[in-house]
């Protein structure tokens, strides 16, 4: 079975309207509950752990974003999901977006959280620059824990505020099984080619395509989601709807979860 390459969970009653939820880079399933735990008493939730992130397989190559589409189609598959409403975040939200290109007759609603649809061949260089700047792997967890207090934000300069960047790495670190040694949950190289072929061309032909109501959700400070990237998605397609989260930067359903709980329900609610 395809579905045992990955790590998920199923949250909710399976007599309500499903929702699937997609990480973005460097994230995991987990990051997910605290929404999916709001919601579960009136939709059923899958989260998961995509290809080369989390417990799920890590193989060499295939991270493209319609091999991670087409890994959705194969589990919706199996768990005999054949209608859904869909959240993206991120990376996951790019990926949400070729997977409603790609299979429409399967998503209800797409809501795309803080990503945008450009192509940048140059983009990877910052995400290599990060995770190199990581000492990994650490002999301890209060090793790791002083790197990030202290050194990090001495050998890297974020785009994004430091304090959040460090919670959301930490959480991807994690003790290597049978050592003492703590390293990402992640595959390093992985990382790596998913920005690199997420990147390669733009999307706003896919965008421009939506069939199904769109949310799209933008931190007010986000280095992601350009303000005019944003407004440009709502007037290409008018089956998009924007929102905007005052004081909230790119991680917004981490740093403003229940406002974004909120606007999310409403949405679900309504379509």
């Amino acid at each position: 079975m395809f579905l045992s390459n990955f790590n998920y969970s199923v949250l909710g009653n399976a007599e309500s309207p499903r929702v699937v939820f997609i990480h973005g880079l460097m994230a995991f399933s987990a990051n997910w509950r605290k929404i999916a735990s709001r919601i579960q008493n009136d939709f059923q939730c899958l989260i998961y752990d995509q290809r080369g992130h989390g417990r799920s397989f890590k193989p060499e190559s295939g991270y493209s974003p319609e091999v991670f589409a087409e890994d959705l189609n194969k589990i919706t598959d199996e768990l005999g999901w054949d209608s859904f409403h869909l959240v993206g975040h991120s990376m996951g939200g790019r990926n949400a977006i070729v997977f409603a290109d790609l299979f429409p007759q399967k998503v209800r609603t797409l809501t795309i959280e803080d990503m945008g649809p450009e192509a940048d061949s140059r983009s990877h260089l910052y995400y290599e620059k990060m995770l190199n700047a990581v000492p990994t792997p650490f002999d301890s967890k209060q090793s790791m824990k002083q790197f990030f207090a202290s050194d990090f934000e001495k050998n890297f300069e974020a785009k994004e505020p430091i304090s959040v960047l460090s919670t959301f790495l930490q959480a991807n670190i994690e003790q290597v099984e049978n050592t003492q040694l703590f390293d990402w949950r992640f595959s390093k190289q992985a990382i790596f080619e998913t920005v690199k072929q997420g990147h390669i061309k733009d999307r706003w032909r896919e965008v421009t395509h939506l069939s199904m109501p769109v949310l799209l959700i933008r931190g007010e400070n986000s280095h992601v989601l350009k303000r005019e990237t944003f407004e440009k998605m709502l007037q290409v397609n008018p089956k998009i709807t924007g929102v905007e989260i005052k004081q909230a930067g790119h991680w917004i359903h981490y740093e403003k979860y229940e406002e974004f709980t909120s606007i999310l329900r409403e949405f679900l609610g309504k379509n």
